[in-house]
């Protein structure tokens, strides 16, 4: 895409560019089936005017937002260049993304976010969808002890259980542990009915969910069998060192302090740990204080320890989820309310 900000007939501030897309590229791939993708970048830069005419597309405007449009097309395209397709909701992310640049030493681009795949399971790929998104596994990584904090539906958990299928595919480590607190919004598990193993497993479905999107469901129970993927509530592991294993704890923000240092002590060698949660949905009992506030504070600084923070702006779930999460902060700001 060319840019002509001196062109005569623009007024000062203003700018022209021109993209062309290459012939092997069919329009419908870059502007969206009946122009979706278009319209969602019009809408994000209402002060450019883009016109298609045959394989070009031109933009003028804002001088600033002509050369955003700009990059987003030149990304676009090397999004189009692996075989993955743009979607209404990746080009929105893009442009977030690009926005986000300025001041950034060394961004991301959204290509480099987009196309980044950390599993091919059962003919879907699992990538970030997010900067935050990108970071927090880079980070996972490359630390040894990684803490994803950030509210519901932003990946959290599962890229961590996506790293954690790669890391055993690919024998960098022999076993998976994952593993949370049995501790629910109002519900405890000596009024739940029936055996001790039935009353865990609806406290640790969301893992078994995930699982059984990254492996061959048939493989579960011999995997588990053998002790190669273990889910238990976060009361066994007590006692234990968890040596060449990726461990995963998840609802962290239902630990106590003693149950985080307790689990944190397990690290053994050759291991990996990603701890999750929402530290704006505690379920503990009133008074008890969540580890996985204290924790930040305590291992802030930590060689080898990396917290992750997401926000409402990495949300994968229907937008009006990071909408809600947006509401309930302003709510808790106004209030006072900061949780237990």
């Amino acid at each position: 895409m060319t840019q002509t900000p001196t062109d005569q007939t623009l007024a000062p501030g203003q700018a022209r560019a021109h993209f062309t897309v290459p012939a092997k590229h069919p329009m419908v791939t870059v502007l969206g089936s009946g122009d979706s993708l278009l319209r969602v970048i019009e809408k994000a830069f209402p002060a450019v005017d883009i016109h298609v005419r045959g394989n070009v597309i031109s933009a003028v405007g804002d001088e600033r937002h002509v050369a955003l449009v700009q990059r987003l097309f030149d990304e676009m395209m090397l999004v189009l260049r692996t075989g993955q397709p743009m979607t209404e909701d990746a080009v929105e992310r893009s442009i977030a993304m690009l926005r986000e640049e300025d001041g950034d030493a060394a961004p991301e681009t959204p290509s480099e976010v987009l196309t980044q795949n950390i599993l091919s399971s059962r003919g879907r790929t699992i990538r970030p969808k997010t900067l935050n998104q990108k970071r927090y596994v880079d980070a996972i990584d490359r630390h040894t002890v990684v803490f994803g904090i950030g509210p519901a539906g932003t990946g959290k958990t599962y890229l961590a259980m996506a790293k954690a299928v790669q890391a055993l595919q690919s024998k960098q480590v022999n076993r998976i542990i994952l593993t949370r607190p049995a501790v629910e919004a109002g519900e405890r598990l000596g009024f739940l009915p029936g055996t001790l193993y039935e009353k865990i497993d609806p406290y640790l479905r969301p893992l078994y969910d995930a699982l059984h999107d990254m492996i061959d469901p048939d493989s579960i129970p011999r995997l588990m069998a053998a002790g190669t993927i273990e889910v238990a509530p976060l009361a066994y592991m007590r006692g234990r060192t968890l040596n060449d294993a990726f461990i995963i704890l998840d609802e962290a923000q239902n630990t106590n302090p003693e149950q985080m240092k307790m689990f944190l002590t397990r690290l053994g060698f050759d291991s990996k740990i990603v701890i999750t949660g929402d530290v704006t949905q505690v379920d503990l009992p009133g008074g008890t204080k969540s580890g996985l506030r204290q924790v930040r504070e305590i291992l802030d600084g930590v060689p080898d320890v990396h917290f992750s923070l997401l926000t409402s702006q990495d949300v994968v779930r229907h937008k009006l989820v990071g909408r809600i999460v947006d509401a309930y902060e302003q709510y808790d700001s106004r209030n006072g309310s900061n949780g237990k």
